[in-house]
């Protein structure tokens, strides 16, 4: 596997076709092939984003393994990662791309010195926040839910707005929330009090 080099992006969609699963270790060897080969990271969020499809979503576990290893792998395709979160419709393809906001917003609002706050602009931070308020308010699952209010509760330390609209969105769907969603919630209304 280390000497794999996908030429085409068909050649990519195949190994995710056919050899990435569930499985950490698998997500893992693709994730290190795009690490050495980070011009593939484009066909990648390409895949990611093709709606609908179920091979979507294995192509955005590897991108935020990859991110995870390095998240300077990001940085040339920024503008359409963030342009295309929206098109997302799967739940496992957007739950990664979700924790690749939280990451970015901790790295972004991180009292130590980062890469990330000089590749960030004002209009990716809106996207993030416009993004996450659709994913908090929209029948998603807890992870991508929980990974929002932690990019929110971060942003509001920059968009005073966030807070208010935040407070009321989880102080309204807490009563119907599963108990991962409750005991998210709770720990973010507490950080905004």
């Amino acid at each position: 596997m280390q000497s794999t080099i996908f030429v085409t992006k068909s050649e990519l969609y195949s190994w995710l076709e056919n050899s990435v699963n569930h499985s950490r270790e698998k997500r893992q060897q693709i994730s290190s092939v795009i690490l050495e080969h980070p011009h593939l990271v484009l066909d990648l969020l390409d895949i990611a984003y093709t709606v609908n499809d179920p091979i979507s979503c294995k192509a955005a576990w590897v991108l935020e393994f990859a991110f995870k290893e390095d998240n300077t792998i990001i940085f040339p395709v920024l503008n359409k990662f963030f342009k295309g979160l929206k098109s997302l419709k799967l739940e496992s393809s957007i739950r990664p791309c979700a924790k690749i906001c939280e990451i970015l917003m901790i790295k972004y609002f991180s009292k130590k010195e980062n890469n990330i706050k000089e590749q960030l602009n004002e209009n990716h931070l809106e996207q993030i926040t416009t993004t996450c308020f659709d994913w908090l308010i929209g029948d998603h699952k807890v992870a991508t839910q929980a990974y929002s209010m932690t990019s929110l509760l971060l942003l509001g330390q920059k968009y005073s707005w966030i807070y208010p609209d935040l407070r009321s969105i989880l102080e309204k769907n807490y009563p119907y929330g599963t108990a991962a969603y409750k005991a998210r919630a709770r720990l973010t209304l507490a950080k905004i009090k």
